[in-house]
């Protein structure tokens, strides 16, 4: 008689692994382009059936953000000296199971930049940078105390915009072990390359990670004249003053013979 193994421990269960697809990697941007709505399907492969926890975080290109402040001065209201933050993202959405500080603690949603409050956006001016938690953290900028104010006055223009968000019950499992999410790309979604990455988390900590790419591209007239406008600036400016010339004479003789 064949004596049965044992049971395996929990340390020796299997690892978890999480994999996901989204149903388009390209979006073709043209004039009548109203939004996009993506969904992102995917699959926990977790044979120890432990209880787990999906986040997705979708990033848009990074691009400086020049903001100024209204003040008052002399009784008129003028903008302020601007602050430029560098490598906000242009868009960024994240969606989860469940609330993110239901999932994990503060040191783990840092150091992976998931939810709009662990987002980094480098503060102008930096001088010092400490470890707390685990993970580097800027305590210290030239505009002090209101650095934070200025950070939500970033973070309060993107998402008036559409262009930040987080839906904490964006992701929702269909089956067992299969979950979806959906992603909406606003109009004024901006162009270039975004990355969704895709993260299972069990017991507060991420175990899984997978990145997947999309494209948001113009495309017909308008691809033509933006890698005009940006491949060639100079020509481009100049274009647009010799159209604005034409365009202002011919309406001055045309009005002039009416």
């Amino acid at each position: 008689m064949v004596d049965a193994l044992p049971p395996p421990t929990p340390s020796q269960a299997p690892a978890a692994a999480v994999s996901a697809a989204l149903t388009t990697t390209s979006v073709k941007v043209t004039s009548s382009f109203r939004g996009a709505r993506i969904v992102l399907y995917g699959a926990v492969f977790d044979p120890a059936a432990r209880p787990s926890d999906v986040v997705v975080i979708v990033r848009g290109p990074d691009a400086p953000l020049r903001i100024a402040r209204k003040t008052k001065v002399a009784g008129i209201w003028v903008n302020s000296r601007p602050v430029v933050f560098e490598g906000a993202p242009g868009f960024y959405m994240t969606a989860s199971t469940r609330p993110l500080d239901q999932i994990a603690g503060f040191g783990p949603l840092r150091r992976l930049g998931a939810g709009i409050d662990h987002l980094a956006i480098n503060a102008p001016f930096e001088q010092r940078v400490e470890t707390r938690y685990g993970v580097r953290d800027v305590v210290v900028s030239r505009l002090g105390a209101d650095y934070l104010d200025w950070r939500r006055a970033v973070v309060r223009l993107k998402q008036n915009a559409g262009l930040y968000a987080a839906d904490d019950r964006g992701v929702t499992f269909v089956d067992r072990g299969l979950f979806k999410a959906e992603i909406d790309l606003p109009t004024a979604a901006p162009i270039g390359v975004y990355t969704a990455e895709i993260i299972l988390f069990q017991d507060g900590h991420p175990v899984s990670r997978r990145l997947r790419g999309l494209t948001v591209e113009k495309v017909g007239v308008e691809r033509a004249l933006y890698l005009f406008a940006h491949q060639r600036p100079w020509s481009y400016g100049l274009a647009s003053v010799v159209i604005a010339l034409a365009a202002g004479w011919a309406a001055s003789v045309a009005f002039r013979r009416n």
